[in-house]
C-alpha cells in the first residue's frame, strides 16, 4: 500500500494540532539552543577536560541516534500522542535533572537520555504526514524546519542572557529550569489540544528495526533518500562544528562574528520555510526543488574559502540556508510518500537516525581535514561529498517505490 492513501481520520483531528507539534518542535531546539552555547562552560564548572566536553557534545546526538528510529516505530503502533507527550515529559526531566547533575558522568548520562526523549522528530512528522494530503506535505514539513530555526535562534541568545557562569554550576541552572518548565507547558498543550492521528486502526504487521532496516537500504528511492540525508548531513554539520575556527584563522573573527553569522543564516532559513518553500515545491515539483537546494549549498560551500571579507562570508552563508531550506523538507515529504501509511514513523525515524549519525561523523571528519590538510579543507571535502546526493536527490525525487 502506498503512502499517497490518505489517513481516513485525518478529517477528525483539532485545528490546534499543527500549532502544537510547532511548539513542540520549537520547544526542544529552544532548549537545545540554551544548553549548546553554555555547555563548554557548564562542562568546565565540574573541571571536566576537553575529552568530556566533548563527550556532553556528543551525548545527545548519540541519544537522538537511537531514540528517532525507536520512538517512530512505537508511535505507528501504539499512536502519536502518547509518544509525544511522554518524550516531552523525558525532555522535562532530563532539563531539571540537568540543573543538579552532582558530576560530569551523570551529566553525560542526562544529556544522552535527553537526547532520547528529543529524538521524536519522526513522531512529529509520521503525525504531519498522517493528517496532510501528499501535495501539502512539504509546505506543512517546511514550518517544521521554520520551527527549528526559530528556536536555535531564540534559545542560545536567552541561555547568554540567563547564565551566570561566575557564579559556578550554581550559575547554569536558570536556563535549565526555564527549559524545563517551557517543556512542561509543552505537555499541558499536548494533552489539550491534540487529538490522536491513528485511532481506531490497527495495524496489519509490525516488522522489525532490522527488516525496516532491510527494505529500506533495498529499495532504491528510499535508500537514495536516506543517502542524501546522511552525505548532506555530514558535510554541512562538519562545516558548523569549524567555522568558527575557520574564521579566526583566516580574518580573526571572534565569538561575536560568528554568532551574528549564525543569526542570519537562521533568520533566512526560518523565512524560506514559513513562505518560499512550499510554493517553490508545488510549482516546481519536489525534484527539481531538493536537487536545486542539493546544488545550491554545494556550490555555496566550495566558494567559501575565497571568500575576501565579512560580507561575502555571510553572503554565501545565507544563500546556503536558502539551499538547505528549500531542499530538506521535500525529503521527509517524498520519504512520507513512498512508504506505506502504516509503517512511516518508522522509516522517518530511521532517516532522522541518520542525520543524527551525519551529525556525529560530520564534525570529526571536517576536524581531521582541517587539522592535517589545510583550514580551507572541511569547505572543499563538503562539497565533494554533496556532489552525489545531487543525483540521489534527482534519482528520488523521479521514481516511486511501493513498500
Amino acid at each position: 500500500m502506498n503512502s499517497d492513501s490518505q489517513n481516513p481520520h485525518a478529517e477528525s483531528v483539532s485545528a490546534a494540532a499543527l500549532p502544537t507539534l510547532l511548539s513542540v518542535m520549537f520547544i526542544n531546539l529552544l532548549g537545545f539552543g540554551i544548553i549548546v552555547p553554555l555547555l563548554p562552560f557548564y562542562a568546565k564548572s565540574f573541571q571536566a577536560p576537553a575529552w568530556q566536553i566533548a563527550l556532553i557534545f556528543s551525548a545527545y546526538a548519540m541519544g537522538a541516534f537511537f531514540g528517532e528510529p525507536f520512538w517512530g516505530r512505537l508511535s505507528d503502533t501504539v499512536g502519536r500522542k502518547p509518544i509525544l507527550i511522554s518524550t516531552v515529559m523525558g525532555n522535562c526531566l532530563c532539563y531539571l535533572a540537568l540543573a543538579y547533575a552532582p558530576n560530569i558522568l551523570v551529566a553525560f548520562i542526562v544529556r544522552f537520555l535527553g537526547g532520547t526523549a528529543s529524538g521524536n522528530g519522526a513522531v512529529i512528522q509520521g503525525y504531519i504526514a498522517d493528517v496532510t494530503p501528499p501535495h501539502e506535505r512539504t509546505a506543512k514539513m517546511s514550518l517544521l524546519g521554520a520551527a527549528y530555526n526559530i528556536g536555535f535562534i531564540v534559545g542560545p541568545a536567552l541561555g547568554g542572557l540567563l547564565a551566570h557562569p561566575s557564579a559556578g554550576h550554581a550559575g547554569f541552572r536558570i536556563p535549565l529550569l526555564i527549559a524545563s518548565g517551557l517543556s512542561g507547558l509543552c505537555v499541558i498543550g499536548l494533552v489539550a489540544f491534540l487529538k490522536e492521528s491513528r485511532a481506531h486502526r490497527r495495524i496489519s504487521a509490525k516488522p522489525s528495526r532490522w527488516a525496516i532496516l532491510a527494505t529500506a537500504a533495498n529499495n532504491p528511492v528510499v535508500s537514495r533518500l536516506m543517502l542524501v540525508t546522511f552525505l548532506a548531513g555530514c558535510a554541512f554539520n562538519g562545516i558548523e562544528s569549524v567555522f568558527g575556527l575557520w574564521t579566526q584563522a583566516r580574518f580573526e573573527w571572534g565569538p561575536q562574528q560568528v554568532g551574528g553569522a549564525f543569526a542570519v543564516t537562521g533568520v533566512v532559513a526560518a523565512i524560506c520555510q514559513i513562505a518560499i518553500t512550499g510554493p517553490l515545491s508545488k510549482r516546481f515539483g519536489e525534484a527539481r526543488v531538493l536537487t536545486a537546494g542539493m546544488a545550491l549549498t554545494t556550490i555555496c560551500a566550495s566558494l567559501q574559502p575565497f571568500s575576501v571579507g565579512g560580507w561575502m562570508i555571510v553572503a554565501l552563508l545565507a544563500v546556503s540556508a536558502f539551499g538547505q531550506s528549500v531542499a530538506w523538507p521535500n525529503v521527509s515529504s517524498l520519504l512520507s510518500r513512498n512508504v506505506d501509511w502504516e509503517h512511516q514513523g518508522q522509516y522517518l525515524g530511521l532517516n532522522n537516525a541518520v542525520g543524527a549519525a551525519a551529525r556525529l561523523i560530520g564534525p570529526s571528519i571536517a576536524a581531521l581535514t582541517f587539522s592535517n590538510i589545510g583550514v580551507d579543507a572541511p569547505f572543499f571535502s563538503a562539497g565533494l561529498m554533496v556532489l552525489p546526493a545531487i543525483f540521489f536527490a534527482w534519482y528520488a525525487a523521479t521514481h516511486k517505490s511501493r513498500i
